[in-house]
């Protein structure tokens, strides 16, 4: 095991040690099985996967008029790849990528395009793209 320190209040430190006694275990144990359950509770947990906010607004405000003018996929395609981007398939969906060196940038949806209602108003899927579901 490894060492590592750590500033804690003088309340969490008394809360702690209250607990400690009553468990019969040492601070120390009572703060890793802590940090084991948040980390276990993490991994388990589905991530959301979402950009930040600050990178997801400039964009939906660079692309809004592409993104609601275009009249097709190869359309839409070619006026994202004017700007130095391109839509690629995220698992049911779309994700935005910047050109130059394919960094993920946000999901379709995130800019206010889900890929359902792409394919809704192109009457088609996605180019190449797996999921294709029931377009209604």
């Amino acid at each position: 095991m490894e060492h590592a320190q750590l500033k804690l209040s003088s309340e969490t430190l008394s809360a702690l040690r209250v607990w400690a006694r009553r468990e019969d275990v040492t601070v120390g144990q009572i703060i890793r099985d802590a940090i084991a359950r948040d980390l276990r509770r993490r991994e388990k947990a589905k991530t959301p996967n979402r950009a930040d906010e600050r990178l997801v607004a400039p964009l939906r405000a660079l692309l809004a008029d592409d993104l609601a003018y275009s009249r097709n996929w190869p359309d839409l395609e070619r006026r994202l790849a004017d700007k130095g981007f391109e839509f690629r398939e995220a698992g049911g969906g779309l994700a935005l990528h910047r050109r130059a060196d394919g960094a993920r940038l946000c999901k379709a949806s995130e800019l206010g395009y889900a890929y359902r209602a792409l394919m809704r108003r192109f009457a088609a899927p996605f180019p190449g793209h797996r999921h294709r579901p029931i377009l209604r």
